[in-house]
C-alpha cells in the first residue's frame, strides 16, 4: 500500500501534505508521499532540527505515559497519534501495567488503516478516526468507549497537537475534554514556541503548514499556558521538553528547545 504500487485507503488526498505523514517522515517512517516529503524540506529550511526535535517529542511523550502509569492511570487516549511507531503510548504503558487500554485517534486514513494492522492481535489497544476539534466524536466514538471506563481516571494525550487549534477554538475544546474527564485524570500536551527562536523562522514554517489542511501556530510561553486551564501542571510545570523530567534511562537527543510540554492533573 501506498506510493510505489499507487494504491492507499480510501480518502487519502495525495495532493496535500498531511501533517500526520510529514511527521512520520520526520521520524524516518516510510509512510508519506513525496508531496509530505517536499513540504518536510521547505520546514527544515527553516528548523535544520526538525527530526531532533522530532525524537525530543517522542522521548517526552514516553517519560509523560511513564509517570502518569506510575500515578495509577491504566487507560489512556492519544489525540493525534499519528502513524505506529517504535515506542508506542501502549507498549509504554503496558509496560509498567500489562492490562492498561489505550486508544489512538486520529484524523488521517492512514493512521487509521496502519494502526488496524498493527493492533489487530492487541484486545487492550484500539485505533479510531475522529478530530480533536470535536472532542464529542473522540470521547463517544465506539472504540474509545469500548475500551475507556470514564468513571475512572484518564490519561490524555496531546502530544504536539494543541499548537493546530486557533485561540478561538482553545476555550471550547479544551473545556469540554476537561468536563468530561473524572478528578484525577492527566493531560500532557506539547506546543511548538516562538520564544527564543527567529520570526522569520517561525513565519517560514507556518507558511509551510499552511500549505496543509493543518495550519500550525507558534506561540508564547503565556499563551500555551492557557491550554491547561482548569488543571493543575505537576511539577516542573510548564517548560521546555527537555526540562520536564528528563531519564538518564531513556536519553533524549539534544535539546531544540522548539517545544512547551507539560502534564497536568484534574483536581
Amino acid at each position: 500500500m501506498g506510493e510505489q504500487d499507487g494504491t492507499w485507503p480510501t480518502g487519502i488526498d495525495v495532493s496535500k501534505p498531511s501533517v500526520a505523514r510529514m511527521y512520520d517522515y520526520y521520524l524516518g517512517g516510510k509512510d508519506n508521499f513525496e508531496v509530505d516529503r517536499a513540504a518536510v524540506a521547505r520546514v527544515a529550511e527553516a528548523m535544520p532540527e526538525i527530526r531532533q526535535l522530532a525524537q525530543e517529542n517522542r522521548a517526552f511523550l514516553r517519560r509523560a505515559v511513564r509517570f502518569m502509569a506510575q500515578q495509577g492511570i491504566r487507560q489512556f487516549i492519544d489525540i493525534g497519534s499519528g502513524l505506529p511507531t517504535a515506542g508506542n503510548t501502549h507498549e509504554i504503558a503496558q509496560e509498567i501495567a500489562p492490562g492498561a487500554h489505550v486508544v489512538y485517534i486520529d484524523n488521517d486514513p492512514v493512521v487509521l488503516a496502519h494502526g488496524r494492522a498493527l493492533l489487530a492481535t492487541d484486545d487492550y489497544t484500539a485505533v479510531a478516526t475522529a478530530d480533536m476539534r470535536s472532542p464529542a466524536d473522540v470521547l463517544e466514538h465506539p472504540e474509545t468507549t469500548k475500551l475507556i471506563d470514564f468513571d475512572a481516571p484518564v490519561g490524555i494525550l496531546l502530544i504536539a497537537m494543541t499548537h493546530f487549534l486557533t485561540a478561538e477554538e482553545r476555550s471550547a475544546i479544551m473545556g469540554q475534554l476537561h468536563a468530561a474527564l473524572p478528578v484525577g485524570s492527566y493531560i500532557a500536551a506539547t506546543h511548538v514556541t516562538v520564544d527564543g527562536h527567529p520570526a522569520e523562522a517561525v513565519e517560514q514554517i507556518e507558511a509551510v503548514y499552511r500549505s496543509t489542511p493543518t495550519p500550525i501556530y507558534f506561540r508564547e510561553h503565556a499563551e500555551v499556558l492557557r491550554f491547561f486551564a482548569g488543571f493543575d501542571l505537576v511539577r516542573p510545570g510548564l517548560v521546555t521538553i527537555d526540562a520536564w523530567r528528563p531519564d538518564p534511562n531513556d536519553p533524549a537527543p539534544e535539546a531544540t528547545r522548539w517545544l512547551y510540554g507539560g502534564v497536568a492533573q484534574k483536581g
